[in-house]
């Protein structure tokens, strides 16, 4: 059976929920979800015997998140184990691939995946991804740049995307 590690710690956003295995992390929530909605999540993908609280297995990505925050990192070097779909996994690979404090908007991250009118079928693949921040899909914007569709909510959308320098208001 596969162990899967949580954690959670204060950061500048609220409190943040991790869960990783002995692949990477797969489970990353920040604030507008609750440990609820966290642990809702882990019951799909894992047995629930499988969940353990272990703060140190966690450690290297709380300090990565720390150094992000505190902008003294603008890319995760985290093994990730991200569970998800076929075309879920493509989406949430091409949207590793926008660099720091950067935006595109859904349609592009459509275009890019080689799927131009899926657009609305990528919205709901960047919607469903496990890993925020890692997995940064706060940097898709809707076409005429709006900060729209983000499952953390649009505060710390904004928030994140002023924090990389690419939203100046």
């Amino acid at each position: 059976m596969e162990t899967v590690y949580c954690t959670s710690f204060r950061s500048t956003v609220g409190t943040i929920y991790i869960a990783s295995t002995d692949q990477g992390v797969c489970k990353v929530s920040v604030p507008k979800q609750t440990r609820r909605e966290f642990f809702d999540w882990l019951g799909k993908h894992f047995d629930d015997d499988s969940v353990a609280e272990n703060k140190s297995r966690n450690k290297p990505l709380i300090e990565q998140l720390s150094r992000y925050f505190r902008q003294r990192l603008a890319k995760f070097t985290i093994p990730l184990d991200d569970r998800g779909t076929p075309f879920q996994r493509r989406v949430w690979k091409e949207l590793q691939r926008i660099p720091y404090g950067q935006t595109i908007t859904y349609k592009e991250l459509a275009r890019r995946i080689g799927a131009p009118k899926a657009y609305q079928a990528v919205g709901q693949a960047v919607g469903a991804n496990p890993l925020p921040i890692l997995i940064p899909c706060h940097r898709v914007v809707g076409c005429d740049g709006s900060l729209r569709g983000y499952a953390c909510g649009v505060k710390t959308k904004e928030f994140l995307l002023r924090l990389e320098g690419a939203l100046i208001v």
